[in-house]
């Protein structure tokens, strides 16, 4: 049963299908995207009637650099509505769309079913253009998902596959709105994990439907940058200590959000309470919004913009300090996720400290959004691409100099519950060994009858010996996802080549005993213990066109 085809031609038709898929994908969700913007936009214009402000928006998604109105207080009466509807709509286990990305991923592929990811697009959808601290980023992350989900129908995708252009339609999603597509697929390869490390496997995938998805949501509405930035020059060093405070400063406001994050008991925001947890926060946002500024309203993206402009000075740090406050007192509702609402609250600090020390208001801005950015996400790589792409090449010195310094500083804790530490932490990269097996499973040598031919599995015993023998050392086990052509197959119907056979299927997490009625899924993935010869036999024949 070995493929007749040679190893180097059968790993490039592997690797040519997933290329093929992630441009699909890309495609896909960057047609989904373009509706998104459109159906998003339209909400925000009836928010802005019924509560009587609009606050400025980026020039990348058509947003203007001022705002209209003054918030009704009647109209502000709308946001513990809001607030009580998107904690209902977004579970507490699920969490906003990037840590629902960053959990599933790491429990191999087992993300939220197709209910709660409709309603958490339905709950980012309605929480941003209600004003809440809700970025614009979030209904298109949670869109991404959705359309990998849909490229499932259309095609089979085993596990690995699945798990891989999740992150990618995410990566697609992001880097649409933030107008940021080779930025976004560092993020998401990154995102993963508290420290430095990524996930390389994924990031190529991430790239390629990040590009096609951003060509096809810039041929709809341009490609333009998300702000709109003077050419910037390279920082002049008597700037740099300035900058250097700047950093730090917004690198500590950071760090303690996210010890504060934890004041509120988790029991508060879980079960029937949270969705009264979810209209308080909705009334202190009205409350701010009404007695101090309408500036906390939204994601903070079009302020960002005001201050990279220079329009505003040392009164952003009221607006920046209300936010820290609302992303503080928010998280464990899922409010303040993704990138835009820490670009918000970083971005105003810096304008702040920027115009109190007298440096250049862009520069200012955008090492405060890198700084807050790194210190939630643990992203410093991409957050500097994101003050790149947003600000020039000039900035990157500047700008990997803040990352490196605030991840340095900050350590590994974050906003997101769904990180794990590091590759060796993740369950996607667990041994397949011993672990995988639940208690009280062993593997058992078959005893033969006498005169039978040996193999390496069964060796012949020794004469006066009892007890079974170990396995043969050149047999291994090896972990796999279930191919498309066996699923929905009995485990009974599958043909194997000789040496190998399943010991296990993993399902849910959990390890079952591979009885010859079950069914396989798309989920699952199968234990083989098989020499490597006979296992090589079998990929070969899987990879093959159609197998």
């Amino acid at each position: 049963m070995r493929s007749p085809l040679p190893r180097a031609v059968l790993t490039r038709l592997e690797t040519g299908r997933l290329v093929v898929l992630s441009v699909l994908l890309g495609l896909l969700v960057g047609g989904l995207c373009v509706g998104l913007r459109l159906a998003l936009n339209a909400l925000l214009d009836l928010a802005s009637q019924v509560i009587g402000y609009a606050p400025p928006g980026t020039p990348g998604e058509g947003g203007l650099l001022m705002a209209f109105g003054e918030a009704l207080p009647w109209g502000l009466l709308v946001l513990p509505l809001v607030g009580a509807a998107y904690a209902w709509l977004v579970p507490r286990d699920a969490g906003d769309p990037l840590t629902q990305l960053v959990r599933g991923y790491h429990t191999r592929g087992l993300g939220p079913g197709l209910t709660v990811q409709a309603r958490t697009l339905a709950g980012t959808l309605l929480g941003h253009a209600g004003g809440l601290l809700v970025g614009r980023d979030a209904p298109f992350t949670a869109l991404g998902g959705l359309g990998t989900r849909l490229l499932r129908q259309a095609t089979r995708l085993d596990a690995v596959e699945t798990r891989t252009l999740t992150l990618a339609g995410a990566a697609a999603g992001l880097g649409a709105v933030l107008h940021a597509p080779l930025a976004a697929a560092v993020l998401i390869a990154e995102v993963l994990y508290r420290r430095f490390e990524f996930e390389f496997e994924v990031l190529m995938p991430c790239v390629l439907a990040a590009v096609s998805g951003y060509a096809v949501y810039g041929l709809a509405f341009g490609f333009s940058p998300l702000f709109s930035v003077e050419v910037l020059p390279v920082p002049a060093s008597p700037q740099l200590p300035a900058f250097l405070g700047v950093a730090l400063a917004v690198t500590l406001a950071g760090w303690v959000s996210l010890f504060a994050c934890r004041v509120i008991p988790e029991r508060w925001t879980d079960g029937p309470w949270r969705p009264v947890a979810g209209a308080l926060f909705g009334g202190l946002t009205a409350a701010l919004a009404f007695w101090s500024t309408p500036a906390v309203l939204g994601d903070g993206a079009g302020w960002v913009q005001l201050g990279l402009s220079g329009f505003l000075g040392s009164d952003a740090l009221l607006a920046g300090g209300w936010r820290w406050l609302l992303l503080a007192v928010g998280a464990r509702l899922a409010f303040g996720g993704g990138v835009l609402p820490s670009v918000g609250v970083g971005g105003l600090l810096g304008a702040g400290l920027g115009a109190a020390l007298g440096v250049d208001p862009a520069v200012a801005t955008l090492v405060g959004a890198v700084a807050f950015l790194t210190v939630t996400l643990n992203v410093p790589v991409a957050a500097a691409l994101f003050a790149v792409a947003w600000g020039g090449d000039a900035l990157l010195p500047v700008a990997l100099l803040t990352a490196g310094l605030a991840h340095l500083l900050s350590g590994e804790s974050g906003l997101l519950p769904g990180q794990v530490r590091s590759r060796a932490a993740s369950a996607v990269h667990t041994g397949p060994s011993l672990p995988l097996l639940p208690e009280g499973v062993r593997f058992v040598a078959r005893r033969l009858p006498a005169g039978a031919p040996g193999t390496p599995l069964d060796p012949v015993l020794p004469e006066g010996e009892g007890s079974p023998t170990p396995l043969a050392s050149e047999q291994e086990l090896y972990r796999r996802g279930v191919p498309s052509s066996w699923q929905g197959a009995r485990l009974s119907v599958l043909s194997l080549p000789p040496g190998v056979e399943v010991v296990g299927v993993i399902r849910d997490g959990t390890v079952r005993v591979p009885r010859p009625e079950l069914r396989l899924t798309a989920e699952d993935e199968l234990v083989f213990l098989a020499r490597p010869d006979a296992y090589a036999a079998l990929e070969g024949v899987l990879r093959l066109p159609g197998a």
